[in-house]
């Protein structure tokens, strides 16, 4: 987001003023027309754009696996290959987008943006909790362009430092939260993900086995919904997965997602249909 600023280099009174701790308060009173929900809508009829796909989510002791499939789509037609779905939110989250991707991927712009600047006026981080709620409240303040088809419904995950264990949060369009226990999907290929990570997720996961659980859920979406890509081992497109820990958020690079997938395409070339319950 950009500002002019007056010539002589120093920022507006607004920026050295004591205010509100969130950033979407502060754009609010400064710069309302900056803010997505002040966007003026088209007068009827839904609008094509592309939309982003499938994100699952998987817990296991000491942490939390967020993955997304690449592929965006517009109709019947495939708009992006190699679309990037997840983002650290801060430190120790982060948020994979389902929906109108352009709208999210600013959301998730101004997400991180919010975090940050609690964390500078206040001085501390916001808790897990707290940070699922500002999420919620971004969700909700975009539903007038949810009503004309430009809906963004994300999932957000990470570590609970006061906890000390990975959570998973799911949304509604309006905005609803639920914490949801082990394991989430959502997106156009959640049914098929939540099948696959319902049939093989255990308590026990170790991280590798998270990592490969929704690797696997994701192939099992890919197989049902069109509009899943999955993983592209011709054109090297991977899944973007990420890992949250008490040692922060790391996301895997190419060459480790791409050994778990070769991995699991060498499986399903005897069992297409993936892993039996219980069996990773």
């Amino acid at each position: 987001m950009e500002a002019n600023f007056p010539s002589t280099g120093r920022l507006p009174a607004a920026f050295l003023t004591p205010g509100s701790s969130s950033f979407m308060d502060f754009l609010g009173a400064h710069r309302p027309e900056m803010l997505p929900r002040n966007r003026q809508l088209p007068p009827q009829g839904v609008i094509e754009a592309p939309h982003g796909t499938t994100i699952v989510a998987a817990a296991f002791p000491g942490g939390v696996v967020l993955a997304g499939d690449r592929r965006a789509t517009m109709g019947n037609v495939i708009a992006q290959r190699d679309i990037e779905k997840v983002f650290p939110a801060d430190e120790y989250s982060a948020v994979g987008i389902a929906g109108t991707a352009g709208l999210a991927v600013e959301m998730v712009k101004l997400f991180q943006l919010e975090l940050e600047h609690f964390e500078k006026v206040e001085g501390v981080s916001l808790s897990l909790e707290g940070k699922a709620n500002r999420l919620s409240t971004m969700i909700r303040s975009n539903l007038g362009m949810a009503m004309q088809g430009l809906a963004v419904v994300p999932l957000f995950a990470g570590f609970d430092v006061d906890r000390q264990k990975g959570r998973i949060f799911s949304y509604d369009v309006t905005g609803g939260r639920s914490e949801e226990h082990g394991y989430a999907a959502t997106g156009s290929g959640s049914l098929f993900a939540r099948g696959a990570l319902k049939k093989l997720f255990r308590e026990n996961l170790t991280e590798e086995q998270a990592i490969t659980l929704v690797v696997q859920a994701l192939y099992d979406a890919a197989d049902d919904d069109s509009a899943t890509g999955g993983p592209d081992l011709a054109r090297r497109i991977y899944p973007i997965v990420t890992v949250i820990t008490d040692e922060g958020f790391r996301k895997l690079a190419d060459a480790e997602a791409a050994e778990v997938v070769r991995a699991i395409h060498e499986r399903r070339l005897e069992e297409p249909d993936g892993p039996r319950a219980g069996l990773l």
